[in-house]
């Protein structure tokens, strides 16, 4: 008991010896040293957990700005691909419309009639426009031979009354065999002049009773009755055929002078 007392009174005193503490101490510093490796090693853990996390935000970001300024450049390209297409488009719907127009105008302006299977048309003269009639192949060999085709192509303006081959036929063939030689040339071309008036005279210009004077130098008289008009006793067939120089009425008779 005594010696209990003594131990437990010499634990509070410090007059008392003391046991050395060489274990205490040993034991603590070793689980110090432990504990601070491990902090340590945490620590680095950490540390390279972070720098990891941080590189890969760091590589993803990267990544994802190489994505984004891919999608921006496919993006701008694209566009630029549908502007560009759609300038073409415009340009080209633009050069098919003022095409289109063009032609368009140039048709109408060459609206025509059709004599003798062939269209005449406002761009060429008489003589050009008769030509093309199959029709009207006796007139233009008289008019060759009388040396009046170029005449009829010249300015004008001329008014002509042009008989058809079934007109020419009702002439008796010899007689106008006797025409068409060359020393009657004379005689042919005061025949054919008497079919020209000068001026550019329309169905509508012409009025019952109306006198013309015409190149030869003789006159015509009109008749106008039902809406059938007659020159000179031959009935107008197609009326109002345009031309550069003039207009040509197409008629069933050859007329005469006196």
């Amino acid at each position: 008991m005594r010696t209990e007392q003594n131990h437990s009174q010499c634990s509070f005193n410090p007059q008392c010896p003391q046991q050395p503490a060489g274990g205490l101490k040993s034991a603590s510093g070793s689980i110090s040293q432990t504990l601070i490796k491990k902090i340590h090693a945490a620590e680095n853990c950490l540390s390279l957990s972070f720098v990891s996390t941080i590189e890969k935000i760091l590589n993803f970001n990267n990544f994802m700005k190489k994505q984004l300024l891919s999608l921006v450049m496919g993006a701008a390209f694209l566009t630029a691909v549908t502007a560009c297409n759609s300038t073409t488009a415009d340009s080209e719907t633009e050069i098919n419309a003022d095409t289109i127009g063009m032609a368009s105008d140039e048709m109408m302006s060459e609206a025509g009639v059709e004599v003798g299977g062939a269209m005449m048309i406002p761009s060429k003269n008489i003589v050009e426009n008769a030509v093309g009639s199959t029709d009207h192949t006796t007139l233009v060999a008289a008019v060759q031979q009388a040396g009046l085709a170029e005449t009829l192509s010249g300015p004008g303006p001329f008014t002509v009354f042009a008989p058809t081959n079934a007109a020419f036929a009702k002439v008796p063939k010899a007689a106008l065999d006797n025409l068409m030689k060359l020393e009657m040339k004379a005689d042919l071309g005061k025949i054919l002049t008497y079919h020209v008036v000068p001026g550019a005279l329309k169905a509508a210009d012409l009025s019952d009773g109306q006198e013309l004077t015409t190149v030869q130098g003789q006159k015509l008289k009109v008749s106008v009755k039902d809406g059938v008009v007659m020159i000179g006793g031959a009935t107008v067939t197609i009326a109002d055929v345009i031309s550069s120089n003039g207009v040509t009425h197409v008629i069933d008779g050859v007329l005469m002078p006196q």
